[in-house]
């Protein structure tokens, strides 16, 4: 299957010279010239400034055709950050097997921040989310690390800057607050009762929680910036579903066994009034373009049009009783609402608030999702997805349809109201999750059936997002990113260009901030020292490793506390020791692997404050003896 980059394993070609750290810098081979530059956000839009450690960023690469100067768009480039020693520089040759060993399926040996890759995040019916890595994996595997919740997740959606993923927890009236940099939970904010259904404004401020567990029930409001709750708000007995107008200055909420709509002015975190809508609303969705909320009544099948400045009924559209998901594609002309009960979606006309469409899916439909030219529908009941065109629909609705699994997604027992059909970073492409395979499947446009799957490693997928790192074309010829750079130091920026070929490591250096409060921080480093890069199922395996830290401690320092938790996927199997100085910095444990497959290694170190969900895991294979000596 063919994602991000091609795994590229040999023949790179040499590199030329090392230029000048920071500031702009260009390098030319093949006929193409690179020119890489830096772009401090820290010190305001205009204002020019060094690469600040801790802040975001914005990396350029322009690319242009070098006898004539055109700009070379539609191409694919690879870059990375990688940390070196201070004082050094990276020859050509070393640039090759830098690029070359992080092209490499090998976990221990990773950049600083990775510019090309993507992850596909599975929220399971497990209490855990998987964080899949497609391009590299390793080992066999494609699961780059598994976050530990404190049970499981029932919603959750992703800041618009892509450092935070907030999840909700119901049963234990939690949200989950996760930094998308090292995948750790830095947070557990109380949520209020039963918090489910999670809604972010537009601009990020607040975090909107709907809470179920109790009659007149409603949301829970949180400041993203501090993690704290700043408004808890009565609207009615629900479910509740969230949506806001464009601009943020009011949120509306559904109250489902009231049968109202709560119109709130965010300013104030007040209710203004409450609406009757119809019998159980159930899903709402906001259109920019006509500035008009819309709300499916699953009770009486209608979907009423609601102006969304006013807050007044301007249109009801009759529709069937059974309405389940309401939403408006991409270009904001067309409103879909899919009926669980008659098996069917309803197509709407934004700017006249007339049904076009009533188009048979297949049973119990429950989800939609949009990419530029199709609109997708996930039946609960079959393992198929269907799929609508949108270009036809001012004259017909086509469908058709693919296989995604061979089992129908309802017959398991997980459930989410978060998407089970995400996009994927490829333009035409989608992602979808089958708990009941325990599979998510990669299909493109025009395939009569999926390109590809990844495996969930024994988990029920309920619901996915995609974390996309990787460099985008924002003008003809240039491909940049925005990143949070790390702590300060001296760092390569390996560039891959694979046709044209182009191989060079661009120079980076990074400075502290002076505006920035000092703090002293502790910065703890796994270097696995394992020589057998397999372990044996019934054999001791002996795990040594360098420990490297630096902090309020004195560097080398032996620990007696270094904690290794060494787990099987999915986590049926577990072992837990603590790590036996050698000196020098090393230590090690051993522990007998009892069946084949993927373990992960994670470590802590509580006189540090170092704890296992910090960094992430090592990961050794497990093969049978009888296998062991084929490999």
């Amino acid at each position: 299957m063919s994602l991000r980059i091609a795994i590229l394993l040999f023949t790179l070609l040499a590199a030329g010279a090392s230029l000048p750290a920071h500031a702009q810098q260009k390098f030319t081979q093949e006929g193409v010239s690179v020119e890489f530059s830096v772009e401090s956000l820290a010190a305001g839009k205009g204002k020019k400034t060094e690469p600040l450690a801790e802040s975001e960023a914005t990396l350029r690469f322009k690319i242009v055709d070098a006898n004539t100067g055109r700009p070379l768009s539609s191409l694919r480039p690879a870059a990375w950050i990688d940390h070196r020693d201070e004082g050094t520089v990276t020859d050509p040759r070393q640039c090759r097997e830098k690029i070359q060993s992080f092209l490499q399926p090998n976990f221990n040996r990773q950049p600083t921040i990775n510019l090309n890759s993507y992850f596909i995040l599975a929220l399971n019916k497990e209490p855990n989310i998987s964080v899949i890595d497609p391009v590299a994996g390793f080992g066999g595997s494609k699961l780059y690390t598994l976050i530990p919740l404190l049970d499981a997740g029932e919603d959750w959606v992703m800041s618009a800057d892509k450092e935070h993923l907030y999840v909700s927890m119901p049963a234990v009236n939690k949200v989950a607050v996760i930094e998308t940099a090292g995948w750790k939970i830095v947070s557990n904010i109380d949520a209020g009762v039963k918090p489910t259904r999670l809604a972010l404004q537009n601009d990020n401020r607040y975090l909107w929680v709907s809470n179920e567990g109790s009659q007149n029930s409603g949301v829970t409001v949180i400041d993203t910036v501090s993690a704290k709750v700043v408004a808890s708000i009565k609207t009615g007995n629900g479910p509740h579903a969230i949506a806001f107008t464009q601009n943020d200055t009011t949120a509306f909420v559904t109250n489902k066994a009231d049968g109202t709509l709560s119109v709130i002015d965010v300013r104030s975190l007040a209710v203004g009034r409450n609406i009757s809508v119809g019998a159980s609303p159930t899903s709402l969705a906001y259109s920019p373009l006509s500035r008009m909320l819309y709300v499916a009544n699953e009770g009486d099948g209608t979907i009423v049009a609601i102006d969304g400045q006013r807050a007044e009924i301007t249109a009801r559209m009759k529709a069937e009783p059974g309405l389940r998901s309401i939403r408006i594609e991409p270009t904001n002309r067309f409103g879909f609402a899919v009926n669980s009960l008659k098996n069917t979606v309803h197509i709407f006309d934004v700017a006249s608030n007339r049904l076009l469409h009533v188009v048979p899916v297949g049973p119990a439909p429950d989800q939609l999702t949009f990419t530029r030219q199709f609109a997708y529908i996930r039946a609960a009941g079959s393992e198929f997805v269907d799929m609508i065109k949108l270009s036809d629909l001012t004259k017909e609705a086509a469908v058709t349809h693919f296989p995604a699994g061979e089992k129908a997604p309802g017959d398991s027992t997980a459930r989410s109201p978060a998407n089970a059909i995400v996009p994927a970073p490829e333009e035409g492409a989608v992602l979808v999750a089958n708990p009941a395979d325990k599979m998510i499947y990669y299909y493109t446009e025009g395939m009569a059936a999926p390109m590809g799957s990844f495996q969930n490693y024994r988990r029920d997928p309920k619901a996915l997002l995609v974390l996309d790192n990787s460099l985008v074309e924002t003008e003809r010829g240039v491909y940049s990113t925005v990143v949070k750079l790390p702590l300060a130091g001296d760092f390569d920026v390996p560039f891959l260009l694979d046709s044209p070929r182009v191989v060079h490591c661009f120079n980076l250096k990074i400075v502290d901030d002076p505006n920035r409060p000092k703090t002293t921080e502790t910065a703890f480093a796994i270097e696995p020292l394992w020589k057998e890069p397999k372990a044996r199922v019934g054999n001791s395996f002996n795990l040594r490793f360098r420990a490297k830290y630096s902090g309020p401690a004195q560097p080398n320092q032996k620990l007696e506390d270094i904690g290794v938790l060494v787990f099987l996927a999915p986590g049926i199997w577990q072992h837990r020791a603590v790590a036996k100085p050698l000196g020098d910095g090393v230590y090690e444990i051993n522990f007998v692997p009892p069946e084949p497959g993927i373990y992960y290694v994670y470590f802590q170190c509580p006189s540090l404050d170092i704890r296992y969900n910090q960094m992430p895991p090592l990961t050794i294979e497990a093969i049978k003896t009888s296998t062991a000596a084929n490999n």
